[in-house]
């Protein structure tokens, strides 16, 4: 079960400091691709990662400066590109005011040692915000696009944290680049193994446009308030309730047993399966939790729900993408289904559903999701959608700054977005972590791993009747 234990207070050694870039580079401005620019990702990505043996502040710190030479975007500030009326930021296109001004860097100690962390280390809680430095800004424009913190622990570890920008970078650009600071770290005199793709350009849509055709991921409508057609908003309903992290390990022996649900009819990835039971799991627990709920936002079995998850398109475009490049390469693959039917047949059926989803994602998709998010109404359709994005396949846990690679590494902070986490030391598991309410998180946690209790149970690798994972019938 999750601990609610709270982490010692952080205590900050100096001021931070801008980290600028160690060589001059180019001062212009950087205009933002469609797919960068979304609403959906005005935040930042924030990793944390625990090392059992620390690198003194003053190498990370030079080898930070070489790395803004070439990822010098990251040492820009964010800024509105919109016409002079004067609209909000949020009604307006982004850029990257490739300045120079620098990251912030910031330097701490705490009263913990590794061992200690690792033992509630499955389980984010707010006390972790301690471990990345906050900027005071009044929006998300006056955040720099990089912020990084390193606190030294009892042990002789450290805690890295970073927030990296995510209108600048998705999960594959920001190992990218972490990959590059590390390298830098351990050989200051070596070139980089991959350099940076700046260029945003290579994602402007096409014209004419097709984007009045509807795209699965998105929505433009504007529902009138007692239109009783419309779906209700679970994404809000969800996220007004008390929420708890579930965090949930499968094993290799465990994601192979999941697929093995699915044949002789079926062949699947592992992504594939273990997506498809976390979103039959999420909208189980959701229903069981509306039993006993009277709002008329909560999900039921008439109602319709969407698993988006990304995809990288990077080799999927004709051209593909340039090497290297590190903006947001991916789209949201859409696989939709009524509730009573996701829960009520097995799991082969949410499997087709995903691989269908992942099948749709060919050039001509992206070029109308670049084309639907010309349109500032357009905006990622959350109502009743779980949305699951995979760090365990982005070579993450693989930083290595000098003293070994990390002993732990995920997200400062769980969300009601899923996600699929690399476990240290076991390539081929996952580790699946998501918040839930906290009077469905039993319940979800048992679907997500009552499987394989049945399985022991009956002896057949099958469920019992009505459970929906595997009927011998279908």
């Amino acid at each position: 079960m999750p601990t609610t234990q709270e982490l010692p207070e952080c205590h900050l050694l100096k001021p931070p400091t801008l980290i600028t870039p160690s060589s001059p580079t180019p001062h212009h401005a950087l205009s933002l691709s469609n797919l960068d620019d979304q609403k959906f990702l005005r935040f930042s990505i924030k990793y944390l990662y625990l090392f059992r043996k620390s690198v003194p502040p003053e190498s990370l710190k030079a080898s930070l400066a070489k790395a803004l030479v070439d990822y010098y975007p990251l040492a820009g500030r964010l800024r509105s590109a919109g016409s002079a009326d004067g609209g909000d930021d949020n009604d307006q296109r982004l850029e990257v005011d490739c300045n120079g001004e620098g990251a912030v860097f910031a330097e701490a100690s705490m009263e913990i040692d590794a061992a200690e962390f690792l033992a509630l280390s499955l389980w984010p809680n707010r006390s972790w915000r301690k471990l990345l430095y906050k900027v005071e800004a009044p929006s998300f424009l006056g955040v720099p696009p990089l912020v990084v913190q390193v606190t030294n622990l009892r042990c002789g570890g450290m805690i890295l944290c970073t927030a990296i920008s995510h209108c600048l970078c998705d999960g594959v650009g920001t190992s990218q680049f972490l990959h590059a600071w590390a390298h830098l770290c351990t050989k200051p005199n070596a070139p980089l193994p991959v350099l940076p793709f700046h260029g945003r350009h290579v994602l402007t849509p096409q014209f004419p446009t097709h984007a009045n055709s509807p795209h699965p991921a998105y929505t433009r409508s504007f529902p009138e308030r007692n239109d009783k057609t419309v779906l209700p908003d679970i994404h809000g309903y969800i996220q007004s309730l008390p929420l708890v992290p579930v965090s949930i390990t499968f094993a290799p022996s465990l994601v192979l047993r999941l697929k093995r649900q699915c044949v002789p009819s079926l062949k699947c990835t592992s992504f594939e399966a273990l997506a498809a039971h976390t979103w039959r799991s999420w909208a189980r627990s959701l229903v069981d939790l509306s039993t006993s709920s009277s709002s008329s936002s909560s999900l039921t079995s008439i109602h319709a729900v969407k698993l988006l998850f990304s995809v990288n398109v990077r080799d999927r475009l004709d051209p593909k993408l340039p090497h290297g490049y590190y903006g947001n390469g991916f789209v949201l693959g859409c696989a939709p289904a009524k509730v009573r039917d996701l829960v009520g047949s097995n799991l082969a059926d949410a499997v087709k559903l995903v691989q269908t989803a992942k099948s749709r994602v060919d050039g001509d998709y992206v070029r109308s999701a670049l084309e639907t998010l010309e349109d500032k109404a357009a905006k990622t359709d959350l109502s009743a959608s779980l949305v699951i994005s995979q760090w365990s396949n982005l070579g993450l846990e693989g930083v290595d700054f000098g003293e070994g690679k990390a002993a732990f590494m995920g997200p400062l902070t769980s969300d009601v977005y899923c996600l699929f986490l690399p476990v240290v030391e076991e390539p081929q598991a996952v580790r699946v972590l998501m918040s839930v309410p906290e009077r469905a998180a039993d319940r979800f946690e048992f679907y997500m791993k009552g499987f394989a209790e049945r399985e022991e149970k009956d002896g057949n690798g099958c469920g019992g009747e009505g459970d929906g994972l595997c009927r011998e019938d279908m």
